[in-house]
């Protein structure tokens, strides 16, 4: 018997957007390979990461001061804003950006960690943060936040059984 997990409308949409693009598994996750699937320039620079848009020219701007793994939650975070916001953060009230960067830290935790690639993954395991991190090339930190709303959802959810 197994437990039956309804993903997100997000979580399918970004699996789709994954396979769509050839990406399996959590070897094929690259950000230079996404970002050059979809036009976005990609940059690496010591100011913090940002997204631009302009027209159709799309660009992200990872921090190159911080550690790679935060880095690489960074870009993520960045392409959000251009898959799914628009506007000028700087002009728009405070509680649509707010909820822009909502739904960006939302999107982060699934696009770093995307469902379709955790299915195969023995979650009893001690070190399975360990291995997500490394795997997957993001912090333990989102690998346990996205581990723990999994597990609330299952919880919080009656258990359907699948035969």
């Amino acid at each position: 018997m197994k437990l039956s997990y309804t993903p997100t409308p997000l979580e399918t949409w970004i699996s789709h957007f994954y396979k769509q693009l050839g990406i399996k598994t959590p070897e094929e996750l690259d950000e230079h390979r996404i970002a050059r699937s979809l036009g976005i320039h990609l940059f690496y620079k010591e100011i913090p990461s940002m997204a631009y848009e302009f027209g159709r020219f799309k660009s992200i701007t990872i921090d190159k001061r911080l550690p790679s793994l935060v880095q690489r939650e960074h870009f993520y975070h960045e392409l959000c804003h251009i898959l799914r916001h628009s506007g000028r953060q700087l002009m728009m009230p405070a509680a649509f950006r707010e909820l822009q960067e909502w739904d960006a830290r939302n999107f982060t935790r699934y696009a770093a960690l995307p469902l379709h690639m955790l299915k195969n993954y023995d979650y009893k395991q001690p070190e399975i943060l360990d291995i997500l991190s490394e795997q997957f090339k993001v912090t333990p930190e989102l690998c346990s936040d996205r581990l723990l709303r999994i597990k609330s959802k299952l919880s919080c959810n009656p258990i359907r059984f699948i035969s």
